[in-house]
């Protein structure tokens, strides 16, 4: 049982959450769908979908200056004011150009309200509750995702109804937020780049990051297009993408924990071979209710990659690194998402819709070759201790101090933590807080 003293000063935040991500995971589906309706080839459709994940990519290097300008309640209410409206012109605006460039006006918008939402969660949260909040924002995220995919059975004529809920939601998100008394948090400086480095010497883990992006920006992007190609009506597009969230949610964490007491690029490189044939599978299922189980088993594969990714770099970092690198780590896989419906949707108008799961099984096939020729060059640890798996999605880069207290965050700063015979208390701390 969760105490009332943890929910009540992030209550408000986690209902504009709740609400928020009812209208993205609405939107960002119900787009496949309609553009596959509207005579869009794959490839378009994966322009469209790849928009969105420019514009989330870009906005992690705007949203900051934007906050920091405006405020975080300001900020909130114009972005979701730019959200809400980019969500009514995809309907009054039915060309594959023009969604492409609302797409990216909205990943652009969508990434600051996140960017405001998890700085505001870091504020509240107390430093040894730090782990439990963001266990619980983790909870909220695929419940709402999972959700947000049933409302596709509302679906009507001309579908302006699903639309309208997906604007409905996000200005409702407004509502909790911008009535709350708690005061606005200070947002942190973005942490330094370190790509460069860690390109040199953690290599699989941001092979790992760029690769299982390329394999989950396809996922969103263009499974809504497959499905409608085997038959899947409204809702039955629906229920892949729900199933393969509540894998996700639910495999995560014993694959994580697994590896948190086993050799992780081990376990990385047995989840990724896995998950490249259960996807190879998929265009031999025999029923839908067969294709239904193996998205589910794909997806509790699939959304471990990126926290094992994010995992592995820890083991290998100091830890007055693990910030820099963990940010550098999502600004890869959100490139590689942005990537992946393009070169899916080239794929899928080559060969057809089955070109989807074949593309996503070459994707992870590479990775899980490239793994196991790294996986006796991986870097030793620091500590000599391995750190903690915490389920992850894409987001902003503040939810990652939310794996941290400020015990932990005040130590890694701190330049005589460094000095020798001192690196032994990383023993203690090295672990995020849960």
């Amino acid at each position: 049982m969760v105490p009332f003293t943890l929910l009540g000063p992030i209550r408000a935040i986690l209902f504009s959450v709740a609400l928020l991500l009812l209208g993205n995971g609405l939107i960002n589906t119900l787009l496949s769908l309609r553009g596959t309706q509207e005579g869009f080839s794959s490839m378009m459709l994966g322009m469209i979908m790849s928009g969105y994940f420019v514009g989330f990519v870009c906005g992690t290097w705007v949203s900051a200056r934007l906050i920091k300008r405006m405020g975080h309640i300001r900020t909130f209410g114009f972005c979701a004011a730019v959200c809400a409206s980019v969500a009514l012109l995809h309907f009054i605006f039915i060309d594959p150009w023009a969604w492409l460039g609302l797409r990216f006006i909205y990943g652009l918008s969508y990434i600051t309200l996140i960017t405001v939402i998890e700085s505001w969660l870091n504020s509240q949260a107390a430093s040894h509750e730090r782990g439990k909040v963001f266990a619980i924002y983790m909870v909220v995220n695929l419940g709402a995702l999972a959700i947000a995919q049933q409302l596709l059975r509302l679906e009507n004529d001309n579908g302006f109804l699903l639309f309208a809920l997906v604007a409905i939601f996000i200005c409702w998100a407004l509502l909790p937020i911008t009535s709350t008394r708690r005061p606005q948090p200070v947002l942190p400086d973005r942490p330094k780049s370190s790509l460069w480095s860690l390109l040199g010497f953690a290599p699989l883990a941001v092979a790992s990051a760029a690769l299982s992006g390329l394999a989950m920006g396809a996922f969103w992007g263009m499974t809504p297009v497959y499905a409608t190609g085997l038959g899947f009506d409204a809702g039955g597009v629906g229920l892949i993408m729900s199933v393969t969230i509540l894998g996700g949610a639910l495999l995560q964490i014993p694959i994580g924990r697994y590896s948190d007491n086993h050799d992780r690029p081990r376990v990385m490189t047995v989840v990724v071979l896995l998950a490249s044939g259960v996807a190879l599978l998929m265009p031999l299922a025999p029923s839908q209710m067969a294709l239904l189980i193996l998205y589910f088993i794909w997806g509790g594969l699939a959304f471990s990659m990126y926290p094992l990714a994010v995992a592995q770099l820890i083991d290998q970092l100091n830890p007055d690194e693990v910030v820099a690198g963990s940010s550098d780590m999502l600004v890869m896989h959100g490139a590689g998402c942005a990537l992946a419906p393009i070169l899916a949707g080239a794929i899928m108008n080559l060969v057809g819709g089955h070109g989807l799961p074949l593309y996503i099984a070459t994707v992870l096939g590479i990775l899980g070759i490239y793994a196991i020729f790294r996986r006796r060059r991986v870097s030793v640890l620091v500590a000599g201790e391995t750190g903690h798996f915490e389920p992850m999605v894409q987001t902003s880069t503040l939810v990652l101090s939310m794996m941290f207290d400020d015990r932990q965050m005040d130590l890694f700063s701190d330049p005589a933590f460094y000095e020798e015979g001192e690196l032994a208390r990383l023993r203690d701390v090295i672990k995020p807080s849960v």
